[in-house]
């Protein structure tokens, strides 16, 4: 984990110095947009009934960017005691704020017939409560899991390569937007992918739930809670993914790079030691005359990771409490789960979603300490209210974790993420509202509460309410 950071006055006028830049390169981008956006040239002959005139324009390469600040404070909540992976009370030295602040550029070109190229340089800078990303199930801001820099890193966040296979099944138009160039392709088609870049980019899609500076920011809403995705500290990985479209259908397969020590920056890049493999379908269909989809996920990890149960053996064997999962790390210990992801539009501008995921929760986490979860919620736009870039958005999680792990955190047991010192255990319970505004041409505003009862399991802490805002700019 990221070491600890102190929050202070300064870093936080720092954040927002640098939110102003970025908002400023996005209004400069805004005014170049013709110049970053350019199609294919058109030739001299004339076109006559040409499909491709009919259906859009074909970009040879773009420009997109984004900015995202979030900053969040908490209550002091019922905390009769604490451990070292707890969420600490401003009482107990951690501080009642948190921020994050990212600025990614996204660039693509076209390489050959159906190759495109990706590359993403990405700056971050923020700190969790206390400084490190401890003490809950599902964390309430995604963009964290960058970990805690002050003052900001930069690095490269996606590079890859997209090969697409074209089926015939009539054509359709892909429009502009981050790593995606504008084109017409064919509507069956077999997409490659291969590089660097991050597993939800692929996986776990949903329209009204799946993007943290847009939509939803807990961790446990945006996404399947139990779904144990690769991902280094920052939330990327490296490998392949195949997307095979036919007719209704999506079917994906991929094999992703682990680290090759739990929650580190370091992947395994040979992708034959520490990787996961997946798979999901996605089935779109329409219900009363409005779209919706339902997709199934499964996944299977083997890594460098520790069992529960063999720490508590470990632990009493030795006669040396509490147990630690460092201890009893093997390499090739495997690991699986699958989810189950749904939406539903009920009208235009209202949509339903829900999630459940599954893992047997043995073995140590590389994303969540979570092994059930089931979530849900509700978008709605704007358009009532004569507002309909706005959307407002109510959901919940309900995050469980397995009874070896159970035993583990009552025997004082500490994980990557969490860890009191004891633990009265029930479900960890989520309930998150926001309202995004749109304000100017792509910046959007939004508030966002979030109410969290017994924070990392532990019914003798919390309930913990959160108070957000957030600034987000595309371009």
């Amino acid at each position: 984990m990221p070491a600890t950071i102190q929050y202070s006055a300064t870093v936080v006028l720092r954040g927002k110095r640098l939110f102003a830049i970025a908002l400023l390169g996005a209004l400069m981008a805004s005014i170049f947009s013709p110049v970053a956006n350019a199609v294919s040239p058109v030739s001299d002959e004339p076109i006559v009934d040409s499909q491709e005139a009919v259906l859009g324009e074909t970009e040879q390469w773009s420009i997109h960017g984004q900015a995202t600040y979030i900053a969040q404070q908490k209550n002091n909540f019922n905390s009769p005691y604490y451990g070292e992976n707890s969420l600490l009370n401003k009482s107990e030295g951690s501080g009642g704020k948190s921020y994050s602040l990212s600025a990614t550029a996204f660039v693509g070109t076209r390489l050959w017939e159906g190759a495109e190229v990706y590359w993403n340089g990405e700056m971050f800078e923020g700190t969790p409560f206390g400084g490190q990303l401890t003490g809950l199930g599902g964390f309430q801001n995604g963009e964290l899991q960058k970990g805690a820099y002050a003052p900001p890193i930069y690095y490269t966040a996606r590079a890859f390569l997209r090969q697409t296979f074209g089926l015939g099944g009539g054509k359709e138009h892909i429009e502009s937007e981050a790593n995606q160039l504008s084109g017409n392709l064919d509507k069956n088609r077999i997409v490659v992918s291969y590089g660097k870049f991050a597993t939800l980019d692929f996986f776990d899609d949903n329209t009204y739930s799946h993007d943290g500076r847009t939509q939803f920011q807990n961790f446990a809403i945006f996404s399947m809670g139990a779904y144990g995705y690769a991902a280094d500290t920052k939330g990327y990985t490296y490998g392949g993914v195949v997307e095979w479209y036919q007719d209704n259908y999506i079917l994906k397969f991929a094999r992703l790079a682990m680290p090759t020590v739990p929650n580190t920056a370091q992947l395994d890049y040979s992708l034959s030691k520490d990787y996961s493999n997946q798979v999901e379908l996605t089935r779109s269909h329409e219900l009363w005359g409005q779209p919706g989809a339902v997709r199934g996920l499964f996944y299977q990890q083997r890594a460098f990771m520790g069992n529960y149960q063999n720490a508590i053996n470990l632990a009493q064997q030795t006669n040396s409490p509490p147990p630690n999962i460092v201890n009893v790390r093997q390499a090739a210990t495997n690991s699986w789960g699958y989810g189950l992801n749904l939406e539903q539009a009920i009208t235009e501008d209202i949509g339903v979603f829900g999630r459940w995921s599954w893992n047997p929760g043995t073995t140590e986490t590389q994303t969540l300490d979570i092994s059930k979860s089931l979530s849900g919620g509700l978008s709605i736009k704007g358009s009532s209210w004569s507002r309909p870039d706005d959307t407002v958005g109510l959901g919940f999680a309900v995050n469980g974790i397995s009874a070896s792990q159970i035993t583990y955190l009552q025997q004082g047991g500490m994980t990557a993420f969490i860890g009191d010192g004891k633990l009265s255990y029930k479900t960890e319970q989520i309930l998150e509202t926001y309202y995004s505004a749109k304000v100017y041409k792509d910046l959007y505003l939004s508030a966002d509460y979030q109410r969290i009862a017994n924070p990392a399991y532990n019914s003798a802490r919390g309930p913990v309410n959160f108070f957000g805002i957030r600034a987000h700019i595309e371009m």
